[in-house]
C-alpha cells in the first residue's frame, strides 16, 4: 500500500483560537506576548496586526508604537501544544495516526494511508478537512504527499496544487525555498550566503560535499523530504492492533442506526481476531459527532471471545448512554485488551457447569454490563483457620484455586464479614445456648449441633479459640454461633453470631 501523509498548517493558530473565544476582537489588532529576559516579546499576531507590520519576535513596546490600538494578550508556553493536542484528537476521525508538528508547533501531520477512499478520493478528502476546520474558525493550508517532509513543505511554501500525486514529491520540492526542508536558522544562513535559494540548486549535489558544508542534520532533513530516510511520527493516540472504523455518509442519530454500525464493525473485528486466534476482553466504541464532540462507551468480558452475537448484546446494554445529538459521522471500535482464545475440544456429550459453561460466563458478562463489573466478585478457598479469612478474592474469572474448599464440616450459606456479638443463656461448660438475643430479638433454640472447635492462628495474633454451634430456633431459622474462649478462667467468654444457613 502506498504511504500517504497530510500536513495541516494552522497559519494563525493562537489568533484564530482567540477569535473563536472572543468574536468581539474581529476588528481589533492584537498579539500574544510572553516575558523574555525582562522584556515582553511577541509570540503570535493577528491578521490585522500583521498588516500593520507587527511580527513575531518583536518587542511588544515597539509593536505598540507602530500599530495604534494594539491589544497585547498574555501567552503561555504550553498553549500551542495543548491547542494542537485538542485539534489532533478531533482529527482522529480522518486518520488513526495523528501527530503534532514539533518543528513549528503550528500544525499537524497525519498518516492517511488507506483512508482517503472513504471520502471519495484524496481531493475530496482534503476539501473535507479544509472546509470543516474553516467552519470552526481556523485558517489552514493543507497538502498531501508521499512523505511527511514533502507534505509539510508544500503546505507551508507550495504555490501549486496541494495534492501531490504519488511518486511526484521530488519534483514538487524543486522550486521551493530551503526553508521548506525544516532546517535550523544557522544552516539557512549558510545556504543563502552561498546563493542557494531553491532546493533544486543543491538537491543533486554529492552528499559528501553537502555534509562537509552543512552537517549531518541537513542531509537527514533532505532525505526525509525525499523519502530515503524515515520520518517517524509520534501519534497522539497509539493505534490499536484490533480496530475498525466506520465513516457514515449521513450522520447517524437513531438507536437502530447505531446498532447497525456496531454490528458491521463487530463482524469485521471478530473475523480479524478469529484469524489471529484472539478474543476480546475490553471493547471501546467511540462516536465522533458532527458538532466536534466525542461520545464513548466500553464493555468488558470475563473470558476472551470473538462471538459476534455475545459482544453485540453487551454493546446493546450501553447504547442508551450514547448521546448522538445532531448525529455521529464516524464510529471507531477498538479492542485494546485481547487474550488468546482457548479452542474447546469437541465432545459428543457436554456436561459443563459453573464457570466451565459458556452460557454462565455470558450471563456474568451481561449482568456486569447492567450493574457494573466492580460489583461482581469471585472467591477462592484460602488455607486459613478463621472462616472469615478462609476465602480470597480472585483476580479474574478464570483464576484457578490452589487449595480445596473444606467440606468435612457444614458451613453457612451467608457468612458475615465480621462476627456480631449476641446475648446468650447457656448451660456450662460446653452446652449450646438455650436462647440468644440478636438485634433486639430473642430466639429460642430447639435444635443444636456442636461444638466444632477452631483454634486461633497464634502466629498472627493472640487470643482465644472458638467453639462453633449450628442452632435452629422455634421459627425454623438456622444460625451459626460461636463462643470465644472457655467458661471461667481469667478471660471472660463472649458469644457471637457468624452466619446463616439456608
Amino acid at each position: 500500500m502506498q504511504r500517504r501523509f497530510v500536513s495541516i498548517w494552522f497559519r494563525q493558530l493562537l489568533a484564530d483560537w482567540q477569535l473563536i473565544r472572543r468574536p468581539e476582537l474581529a476588528g481589533v489588532p492584537f498579539v500574544f506576548a510572553a516575558p523574555d529576559h525582562g522584556r515582553m516579546m511577541i509570540t503570535a499576531v493577528s491578521s490585522l496586526a500583521a498588516e500593520s507590520g507587527v511580527k513575531p519576535g518583536m518587542r511588544a513596546a515597539d509593536a505598540k508604537a507602530i500599530c495604534h490600538g494594539l491589544e497585547v494578550l498574555d501567552d503561555k508556553p504550553e498553549r500551542p501544544r495543548n491547542l494542537l493536542r485538542g485539534l489532533g484528537e478531533w482529527c482522529v476521525r480522518y486518520s488513526p495516526i495523528v501527530a503534532i508538528d514539533d518543528f513549528g508547533m503550528d500544525g499537524l501531520l497525519l498518516d492517511v494511508s488507506g483512508c482517503a477512499h472513504l471520502w471519495g478520493g484524496e481531493r475530496e478528502y482534503l476539501k473535507e478537512i479544509i472546509s470543516r476546520l474553516k467552519s470552526k474558525g481556523y485558517t489552514v493550508r493543507v497538502a498531501i504527499a508521499d512523505t511527511p517532509g514533502a507534505a509539510w513543505a508544500v503546505s507551508h511554501f507550495g504555490k501549486v496544487t496541494p495534492l501531490i500525486p504519488a511518486g511526484s514529491h521530488p519534483e514538487a520540492l524543486l522550486d521551493l525555498a530551503p526553508e521548506a526542508l525544516r532546517l535550523e536558522q544557522p544552516i539557512l544562513t549558510k545556504l543563502h550566503k552561498l546563493g542557494f535559494y531553491q532546493i533544486k540548486s543543491f538537491m543533486t549535489m554529492p552528499r559528501s560535499v553537502l555534509r562537509r558544508r552543512f552537517g549531518e542534520s541537513f542531509l537527514l532533513r533532505l532525505a526525509q523530504a525525499l523519502g530515503t530516510a524515515d520520518d517517524i511520527l509520534v501519534p497522539l493516540q497509539l493505534p490499536v492492533p484490533f480496530q475498525e472504523r466506520l465513516p457514515c455518509l449521513d450522520p447517524i442519530k437513531t438507536r437502530a442506526g447505531i446498532e447497525i454500525a456496531i454490528s458491521k464493525m463487530l463482524e469485521l473485528l471478530c473475523k480479524h481476531m478469529q484469524s489471529e486466534g484472539k478474543g476480546l476482553r475490553t471493547g471501546i466504541l467511540t462516536g465522533y459527532r458532527i458538532d466536534g464532540k466525542v461520545v464513548q462507551v466500553s464493555i468488558g468480558t470475563s473470558y476472551a471471545t470473538h462471538s459476534i452475537s455475545h459482544l453485540f448484546k453487551l454493546f446493546q446494554l450501553k447504547i442508551d448512554q450514547i448521546r448522538p445529538a445532531l448525529g455521529i459521522e464516524l464510529f471507531v471500535l477498538d479492542a485494546p485488551k485481547v487474550d488468546d482464545v482457548e479452542v474447546p475440544q469437541e465432545q459428543m456429550w457436554t456436561v459443563q457447569s459453573g464457570l466451565d459453561s459458556q452460557s454462565v460466563m455470558r450471563l456474568i458478562d451481561r449482568v456486569a454490563g447492567k450493574v457494573g463489573a466492580e460489583v461482581i466478585h469471585r472467591y477462592l478457598p484460602a488455607t486459613r483457620y478463621w472462616p472469615e479469612r478462609a476465602i480470597s478474592r480472585a483476580g479474574s474469572i478464570t483464576e484457578k484455586k490452589t487449595t480445596e474448599w473444606r467440606i468435612d464440616q457444614p458451613r453457612p450459606t451467608e457468612l458475615l464479614k465480621q462476627p456480631d456479638p449476641i446475648e446468650v443463656m447457656a448451660l456450662i461448660p460446653d452446652h449450646p445456648p438455650k436462647f440468644f438475643i440478636y438485634k433486639g430479638m430473642q430466639h429460642h433454640v430447639v435444635k443444636a449441633d456442636g461444638p466444632e472447635r477452631i483454634e486461633r492462628e497464634w502466629w498472627l495474633d493472640q487470643g482465644e479459640h472458638r467453639d462453633y454451634y449450628q442452632v435452629e430456633d422455634e421459627k425454623g431459622g438456622r444460625y451459626w454461633l460461636f463462643r470465644s474462649g472457655h467458661y471461667g478462667g481469667e478471660q471472660k467468654y463472649k458469644w457471637f453470631i457468624h452466619g446463616f444457613f439456608a
